[in-house]
């Protein structure tokens, strides 16, 4: 390239460059790119449509840049002939910039020479790459007026991507100083076609690059907001293609939950923003950093409940959530799912809870608009319960009206929500029972208790959040029917993550009453063990839907299908009855004064395992159990066991025993029936078939000391007897066992162990280090093949 000659530094515009990116309005640049129609041939393509076929051919990809190093040298259009000598190739002075791309202009880290303004882009006239014989390698030309700047990278791949990425952000900026001042919404739609195309051809590949146009779009709705409908449809269809691997920005969200409560049955909330919602609920990690969106899907899946089909729809997309497999693919979906049903459910109660504890609403939590100063005083309300009516004088049931309540004495976090609880301890509370510490918090079902001479509680929904609410609870009813998803479903929901509101009124706990079937009748204990509290001194739903829990609309058949499948797993131990005999007695014994063959076992349990001390407690139970057939025959059978055990328990027999290969259980419970075995200290089970079955037999024999289970199908749920029942052992080998940390964690109670053999189990490190610490007298251990090894 030469500056001598009489053009000059006009060269610059004259010799051949990469296509002109400002040759076209602003308009006409996009649809100029639009292929060809099919057939016709002599279609001329525009200077765009040249270089977006460029970019598709080479497939180069480039990141946005934001700031860089580079050199930069301005030439001014030469007007004498002295400035042409000082414009040539010979004289030219090259600066060496860090250069930053802001939003409006073009910015150096060292503001002198070339570069001591910064140069705005609306200023660059034309931007282009040089290309010509003997041009500067690896230059950029930005014409601005009364000459040219340029910018001198290292190498091609650079060149390129401060190429695409200064023509990117001048064409933004253009384009948010177009559609900030609209003027006819015809023009406005074409612009943000234009930008979305522009946003899907670009080279560059980099997130702002979709986000961008987004954000510039949800800006332009929020300040015009009185749009039509067909307005809203027309632009939601145009910036569909960005929305297929982006999420919204809030302000779109807020735009879209408006359609979507505006317009329900439009066919964009189909076509368009099904694959939209799909997308959240498969990748979005966390809906506290973006609530909107979560308000998004909670609207969306709302809409298709308006649908002429409902309910139907809602559960197609459910199932297409999850897929057609066994299987869901995607783990976030139904967390996501679950946080959407509860933000729902808990937005129905918002009245109550706000007037009950006067705690900003979600709305306004979404919107930041509720300052402390505005804050309302607190008014002492008591929603649960309606306004007593006058008390009749001739019962004492209903507690006198005049008598003022409580200020709350505690608060509990329930769900994330601070709920203040009321609890009236004036001396006519006496119908219920008293807590066995004046100071301390009451449980959730304290709170909820109702008394029978009450009339109903006074929670009434408005219809529309009737409606959410049954949409919502039938949606969490759906992901209880799937296998894979109800351990983490039961997980989720084992903290009881509802306002008490929600646990107060009948028609929700009516319909989430279902979702407890399912995990009680799951026969894993993954699932099946949720239905306990989460930690001690904490309800449960096992709790809340036992007689006399708030949520219990039976004669207790869910309670008994409930223990039923607790005391069939690993939860038969003397913990888990202590736990019935204190609370749930009365329903056990009613239950089994009514045949119930499951409740009949737990009463037979608690005499076997003496749990009831009282002398007068165990006659009544004896009465409950003779009082039906079944229950005499467990009863009858119970004696027999324990003749046959204080017979076994006797002293004499011998004091080691070993088990022929391949014996079972059943041989096993015969020769320990055959005499007496009080004096046998070791017992030897190696390389049999026993399993954890055997462990009821093994509990009755008071003197053993060594016992060993190599190569037996002993697990956990013998563990876990054995360590409340064999406190003398001393001696356990359990090489080979398919026992795990869950029962291996239960031998920290038995401190006379002093030899502990877990060959080749699943034993971690964790649980082998909290083994030692726990297991003083532990001197002899083998954890070859193992985890801890």
């Amino acid at each position: 390239m030469d500056f001598n000659g009489s053009g000059g530094g006009n060269e610059l515009h004259n010799n051949q460059f990469y296509p002109s990116e400002e040759s076209k309005p602003l308009l006409g640049d996009i649809s100029t790119q639009q292929p060809p129609p099919e057939g016709n041939n002599n279609h001329k393509a525009g200077p765009c449509s040249k270089r977006s076929l460029l970019h598709s051919s080479s497939g180069m990809r480039y990141k946005l840049l934001q700031e860089g190093d580079i050199q930069v040298c301005v030439v001014k259009h030469p007007r004498t002939f002295l400035s042409k000598i000082f414009t040539s190739k010979y004289l030219r002075r090259w600066e060496p910039h860090h250069l930053t791309l802001t939003d409006s202009s073009l910015v150096s880290a060292t503001p002198t020479g070339y570069m001591e303004a910064p140069l705005s882009y609306s200023t660059i006239e034309d931007l282009q790459l040089l290309s010509w014989d003997n041009a500067p390698k690896y230059c950029v030309q930005l014409s601005i007026p009364g000459g040219t700047v340029l910018l001198q990278a290292a190498n091609s791949y650079l060149r390129d991507q401060w190429f695409h990425s200064l023509q990117w952000k001048k064409k933004i900026y253009k384009y948010r100083k177009v559609l900030n001042n609209p003027s006819r919404w015809d023009v406005v739609l074409k612009e943000i076609r234009a930008l979305v195309d522009m946003a899907l051809i670009s080279p560059l590949q980099d997130e702002s690059i979709h986000q961008a146009p987004l954000h510039i779009i949800s800006t332009l709705l929020a300040e015009n907001t009185n749009l039509s409908a067909q307005d809203h449809e027309n632009i939601i269809v145009a910036i569909a293609p960005l929305l297929e691997n982006n999420h919204p920005p809030p302000d779109l969200c807020e735009f879209f939950c408006k359609h979507c409560r505006e317009r329900p049955r439009s066919m964009v909330v189909i076509e368009v923003f099904t694959p939209v919602v799909q997308r959240i609920l498969k990748h979005n990690m966390d809906f506290g950093k973006c609530p909107r969106l979560r308000l998004f899907t909670q609207e969306y899946i709302l809409a298709l409940n308006e649908l002429n089909a409902g309910m139907e729809v809602v559960k197609k997309f459910i199932h297409s959530m999850h897929g057609p497999t066994g299987q869901c693919p995607h783990p976030r979906v139904l967390p996501n799912l679950v946080a959407v049903c509860l933000a729902a459910i808990y937005s129905c109660y918002e009245e109550f809870i706000n007037s009950r504890d006067n705690s900003p609403s979600l709305k306004e939590i979404r919107n930041g608009c509720q300052q402390q100063s505005e804050r309302k005083p607190p008014m002492p309300l008591r929603l649960l319960r309606p306004e007593p009516p006058t008390p009749p004088t001739t019962t004492t049931l209903s507690p006198p009206p005049a008598l003022p309540l409580s200020p709350p004495p505690s608060i509990i976090n329930s769900s994330e929500i601070l709920v203040e609880l009321e609890r009236n301890n004036n001396t006519t509370n006496t119908l219920h029972k008293a807590p066995p510490e004046g100071d301390s918090e009451p449980n959730l079902i304290d709170c909820l208790l109702v008394s029978p001479a009450l009339n109903a509680l006074s929670i009434q929904l408005p219809a529309h959040a009737d409606r959410v609410l049954g949409c919502f609870a039938l949606i969490l009813k759906m992901l209880s029917d799937y296998d894979d998803w109800r351990p983490a479903l039961a997980s989720l929901l084992q903290p009881i993550p509802f306002p008490k509101e929600a646990l107060a009124h009948a028609k929700f706990t009516k319909e989430l009453k279902y979702v407890i079937q399912r995990f009680a009748e799951d026969p894993r204990q993954e699932v099946h063990s949720c239905l306990l509290s989460v930690r001690s001194g904490k309800d449960g739903w096992f709790q809340l839907y036992s007689p006399g829990g708030v949520a219990c609309d039976d004669d207790g058949e869910l309670f008994a299908s409930m223990v039923h499948i607790l005391m069939g797993s690993c939860y038969k131990t003397k913990k888990f009855l202590l736990s019935l005999a204190e609370n749930k007695l009365g329903p056990c014994m009613l239950l089994a004064l009514r045949g119930n063959q499951t409740m009949v076992e737990i009463l037979c349990l608690m005499l076997e395992y003496n749990i009831i001390e009282n002398k007068d407690t165990q006659l009544q139970i004896i009465s409950t159990l003779e009082s039906t057939q079944v229950g005499l025959r467990m009863y009858e059978q119970l004696c027999d066991r324990q003749r046959e055990l204080k017979e076994l328990q006797r002293k004499g027999g011998p004091t080691r025993l070993t088990l022929p290969s391949k014996s079972t259980d059943a041989d096993l419970a015969r020769l320990l029936s055959s005499g007496s075995f009080g004096n046998l200290e070791n017992l030897s089970l190696a390389f049999t078939n026993v399993t954890s079955a055997c462990a009821e037999q093994l509990i009755k024999l008071p003197s053993l000391k060594q016992l060993n289970l190599w190569s037996t199908q002993f697990g956990d749920a013998g563990l876990r007897l054995l360590s409340e029942h064999l406190a003398c052992l001393q001696v356990l080998n359990l090489c080979e066992t398919p026992v795990t940390d869950a029962g291996l964690l239960s031998l920290s109670s038995m401190k006379s162990l002093c030899s502990l053999n877990m060959n080749s189990t699943k034993l971690t490190a964790d649980t082998y280090e909290d083994l030692k610490a726990k297991l003083p007298n532990l001197k002899e251990v083998d954890v070859r093949y193992t985890e801890a090894w």
